[in-house]
């Protein structure tokens, strides 16, 4: 009894902040979904299927198609980069590790919105790269890098970069050296090892930030909203505008339960990767 009661005491108020803060808006999201909207926004709870049929709409689902292929992208060039990065730091002396870490780190010590607008004086027509390019006579006038989907996925991948190098780390450093050795000493090169024994054993880590940048990614609605300059309609932005402009709750609520679920199916992918992987190393 004793045991049950500090158990409930160290879990219970975790519990109850994820069940106020995230189980019961999700519900609320749930419920919302299977209603109707009012002539004047809110809500008729009146059951129906028409809030899932308007989102599988071909103008909806090409933007969510369209989401998911500007997350896929930026997923995939985070992970480009953060591999070599998160390897370096791995490889590196032990005493040099947490400064390197550091410096990964460092851009969170500013604000989301900070960074992100920083990129607007970067790639504006007189921001510095178009500046810089033009003053070396490398093109002949200032280049469109702002307001696209380019735009988009660099900003993404900026704010999102240096969680998969946090996640690719933590697998890197804790390989067993030996293993490299061995493969090494039984005559394989360099290259084969890395891509037999170290790429595979690291998966679980490539999996954990390749699945945290997608997420965020897809439902981001600030960067394509910033970097964006509203040419480019993410389902984030799409699911904000229902909520926030159009007063369509259950609409924006099927919106954002579709999206969850997207979610949730990454999330199991990703366990049962992590389960294979562990399960193989044995």
């Amino acid at each position: 009894m004793y045991q049950r009661l500090r158990t409930f005491l160290f879990v219970g108020p975790g519990l109850a902040w994820l069940t106020f803060f995230m189980v019961v808006p999700c519900l609320l999201v749930f419920l919302y979904s299977f209603f109707e909207r009012g002539v004047y926004g809110g809500i008729v709870y009146d059951f129906t299927f028409e809030n899932f049929d308007r989102a599988f709409d071909p103008l909806y689902l090409a933007i969510l198609l369209k989401s998911a292929k500007i997350a896929g992208l930026a997923t995939l060039i985070a992970l480009l980069i953060a591999y070599p990065a998160a390897y370096a730091i791995a490889r590196a002396p032990a005493q040099r590790q947490p400064v390197y870490l550091f410096l990964v780190m460092l851009p969170f010590w500013s604000n989301y919105l900070i960074r992100t607008y920083a990129w607007i004086v970067m790639l504006n027509r007189e921001g510095l790269i178009n500046r810089a390019l033009l003053d070396f006579g490398l093109v002949g006038e200032a280049l469109p890098l702002l307001y696209n989907e380019a735009s988009v996925v660099t900003g993404l991948v900026y704010n999102y970069v240096p969680f998969v190098i946090l996640a690719i780390y933590s697998s890197i450093s804790r390989l067993n050296p030996e293993i490299a050795e061995a493969s090494e000493d039984l005559g394989a090169p360099s290259y084969k090892t890395f891509l037999r024994v170290i790429l595979p054993l690291t998966l679980p880590g490539i999996a954990a930030g390749a699945v945290f940048v997608f997420v965020l990614s897809i439902g981001n609605f600030i960067t394509p909203d910033l970097l964006g300059g509203g040419r480019v309609q993410m389902v984030g932005n799409l699911i904000y505008d229902q909520f926030l402009e159009a007063r369509d709750w259950p609409f924006g609520s099927a919106l954002s339960l579709i999206l969850i679920g997207v979610m949730m199916c990454l999330l199991f992918a990703q366990a049962v990767a992590v389960n294979r992987s562990a399960e193989g190393t044995r």
